[in-house]
């Protein structure tokens, strides 16, 4: 189990992502269109850079839904690989089944 203080930075990290999502996506735009002057995507650069670090969403980290795990994360079933055996054995992941050659 990951500690409470890694799940609980990762929600956060996702509630801001969510929150600021519009705003880093215009600003982005902006900054990236030749069409604007380049004191206007200039600007838009420095306020892009001002947004707090956390909402971007290349800081979130996928982590296993029961256990935290940030490791070993498979993205079909949003688990890590510890917790997806558990529940593939206990036959509560319709489709899955044990390989066996």
């Amino acid at each position: 189990m990951a500690k409470k203080s890694m799940i609980a930075r990762e929600v956060k990290r996702k509630k801001l992502s969510a929150q600021f999502k519009g705003q880093r996506d215009a600003l982005r735009g902006k900054v990236t269109d030749e069409s604007f002057s380049y004191d206007d995507r200039w600007q838009a650069m420095l306020d892009l850079q001002k947004l707090p670090r956390d909402s971007s969403r290349s800081r979130q980290r996928n982590r296993c839904a029961l256990t935290g795990r940030p490791r070993g994360y498979f993205r079909r079933f949003g688990l890590a690989r510890n917790a997806l055996r558990e529940v593939v054995m206990r036959g509560e992941a319709p489709g899955v089944v044990k390989a066996s050659w």
